[in-house]
């Protein structure tokens, strides 16, 4: 029975890492969609930022409470999920406890730390789920949020309850069967929560004991891999692309667009048009900025996977608090939604044919795209550095030089700016006469 237990539990951790794995190449190959980029300098500051973003969290420290609960239920999480390794390894050899006696007397402290932890998880995934679905904060009930996206928390939310309850269960019930003495039930010492819970299950038959641990046991562990496999197709996939978006965050000064070779050299020649018989003639025409996905940078679309979600940035900007229709958090979903979307076709068709729809309008609007104040709010609110304004610029930059798309007034200052070199309609030569007679 217990040989046919493990080879149950072998196929199905492999069928889980398996799927695991080819949904990361699939996300991994959906990223690199974009176009290159070099960001690896300057190594030191970005292992900070990874350091104080992506592990400390610190953005999140502005509202102290929250980003204490978030701490918690985040480093509970991953920590308590360390025990995973042990319940991996007793699986598939079929011990029970294999690391409660090297370690001996640390067992049960290491244990009764987690089980702290696991209340952590417990309470701060509770009042999480009160705030979003009683309190009803307003970033959290905004309409990019309606369908899919407020289910996916909450699902994470009541996931990661079931499993802490799980965790403590099984401990309880172990440590009910440890003080009976049951065989294949070591004694490791006291737990310090679970051995707490004991008199609730005192008046159970050793049995019924036993098949409440195991069936905790395998819940758990089945849960855990389930969790992973949802973990690529969720909001949550940031627990794991946080820190190398933290790490190849954009490094330069806010606010500092990036500029165009090409276009910096037509303004230059227009400057200095005695320069133009020594310039090299021009090798193709340039695309400027971004129709679809993958005209954007691979950083681009690690961020639309990154993101949390969260709505900070949107609470932030000012075009949507005013009432329009932009919402950097709705920029990065629709950015990740159609990387998807180009994803399956590839996974289908093998390799990518237009399909009549592009990032730009089938997802995100003229509309949304013209709020933008460049104000770069959402940009400092993100905690996980997201920047979503450059996805904003480079979809505005190909509507304006690729399809002269802008409204009249707009358009009258590109004017005067090609023709006089400034936004206002005067020459240069009669641009001072305003002082005449003052």
């Amino acid at each position: 029975m217990h040989l046919v237990q493990q080879l149950l539990f072998v196929m199905v951790l492999a069928a889980a890492v398996y799927l695991f794995a080819r949904k990361v190449r699939e996300i991994r190959r959906n990223i690199l969609l974009g176009r290159d980029v070099s960001l690896n300098d300057n190594p030191g500051e970005r292992w900070r930022n990874v350091l104080l973003l992506a592990f400390g969290q610190k953005k999140m420290f502005r509202n102290p409470l929250v980003a204490v609960l978030h701490f918690f239920v985040y480093a509970g999480f991953i920590i308590i999920n360390a025990e995973i390794l042990e319940i991996i390894l007793d699986g598939a050899i079929g011990t029970h406890r294999l690391f409660a006696s090297p370690l001996g007397s640390l067992y049960p402290v290491l244990i009764g730390c987690f089980e702290i932890l696991a209340v952590l998880v417990l309470s701060g995934c509770a009042i999480f789920l009160i705030r979003r679905n009683i309190l009803k904060l307003k970033r959290f009930i905004g309409h990019d949020l309606d369908g899919w996206p407020r289910s996916d928390a909450n699902y994470i939310l009541i996931t990661e309850i079931v499993l802490m309850v799980l965790f403590l269960t099984m401990n309880t019930a172990d440590q009910v069967l440890q003080s009976r003495g049951s065989e294949h039930y070591i004694a490791t010492g006291n737990f310090w929560i679970s051995g707490l819970l004991t008199p609730l299950l005192n008046g159970l038959s050793d049995s019924s004991l036993m098949a409440l641990e195991r069936g905790c046991w395998w819940l758990h562990i089945l849960g855990v891999l389930a969790f992973l496999n949802y973990l690529p197709f969720s909001k949550h996939l940031h627990i794991i692309l946080a820190f190398p978006n933290a790490y190849y965050a954009d490094l330069r000064p806010k606010g500092k667009m990036e500029n165009m070779p090409a276009v910096q050299k037509e303004v230059q020649l227009m400057l200095q048009p005695e320069l133009a018989a020594s310039e090299p003639p021009a090798e193709g025409i340039p695309k400027f900025g971004a129709k679809d996905v993958q005209d954007l940078t691979w950083k681009n679309l690690l961020d639309a996977y990154s993101c949390t979600e969260c709505g900070r940035c949107t609470a932030a900007c000012p075009a949507n608090i005013t009432g329009k229709k932009l919402s950097p958090r709705k920029i990065m979903m629709d950015t990740r939604d159609r990387a998807e979307e180009v994803g399956r076709a590839l996974n289908k068709q093998g390799t990518f044919q237009e399909d009549g729809k592009a990032l730009l309008r089938d997802y995100i609007s003229e509309e949304e795209l013209r709020a933008c104040t460049t104000c770069n709010a959402c940009v400092q609110e993100c905690p996980v550095s997201i920047n979503p304004l450059h996805i904003i610029l480079q979809l505005r930059r190909h509507l304006v030089m690729e399809e002269s798309s802008a409204p009249a007034e707009w358009n009258m200052m590109f004017g005067n700016i090609e023709n006089n070199m400034a936004p206002w309609k005067f020459s240069p030569d009669d641009r001072d006469q305003w002082v005449v007679g003052s």
